[in-house]
């Protein structure tokens, strides 16, 4: 092959990626207490069982994308995935960091009635409705607006209950460039900040 036909299949894809779909990035999606749980323990008791999160929404592969000036689009997805799991494994490491022993409980419906029955203290489920972000670029720089919403289910055996808190939060900002850590980094300051609020007083 000669070096004028291989410049011209690099112009070509070149202008194929420029036209369509740039390519999918992994995302370390992680929860990162900027405060300490200090109280969590005796509010939660030493034991919590993790049910299985459900993921609600309508497009559970990716997280986020990113569109070029030319219209190219790149995609972005959780790392571990599924997204579930991602803040599954996020949250059972802080915990168990914070002194609080975690198992996985797959057994519980979310009802009150049914805490006297586990083996923990207490017990979490997460509804994920929405986590989401969208760059789009544009001459003075690229517009950038992220979105989160968990609803967290909260049940403590000493009280019979099972608290539920719903967390919602948007960013809107312009930036110079996206980059896919930079993305990471927005995305995780928001679940920090969500958990660390929820995480402070949780019922």
């Amino acid at each position: 092959m000669g070096s004028i036909h291989r410049f011209g299949i690099i112009l070509l894809s070149f202008f194929i990626l420029g036209c369509g779909r740039l390519g999918t990035y992994s995302l370390s999606i992680q929860y990162q207490p900027v405060r300490e749980l200090l109280s969590l323990k005796d509010r939660i008791g030493p034991t919590l069982g993790i049910a299985p999160f459900q993921d609600l929404r309508p497009e559970k592969h990716y997280i986020g994308t990113h569109t070029s000036i030319r219209g190219a689009t790149s995609y972005f997805k959780s790392d571990p995935f599924p997204l579930e799991k991602a803040i599954s494994d996020s949250l059972h490491r802080v915990l168990t960091d914070s002194g609080v022993k975690v198992i996985s409980l797959p057994g519980w419906d979310g009802k009150p009635d049914s805490l006297k029955a586990i083996e923990t203290d207490s017990a979490l489920s997460i509804e994920i409705r929405r986590f989401w972000a969208e760059g789009k670029a544009a001459p003075l720089g690229t517009k950038f607006r992220s979105s989160l919403h968990l609803v967290i289910h909260l049940g403590v055996k000493k009280e019979g209950k099972v608290f539920t808190r719903s967390g919602e939060m948007e960013k809107e900002m312009t930036l110079t460039r996206l980059t896919p850590a930079k993305m990471e980094e927005i995305f995780n300051q928001m679940l920090s900040e969500l958990f660390d609020s929820f995480f402070s007083n949780p019922y």
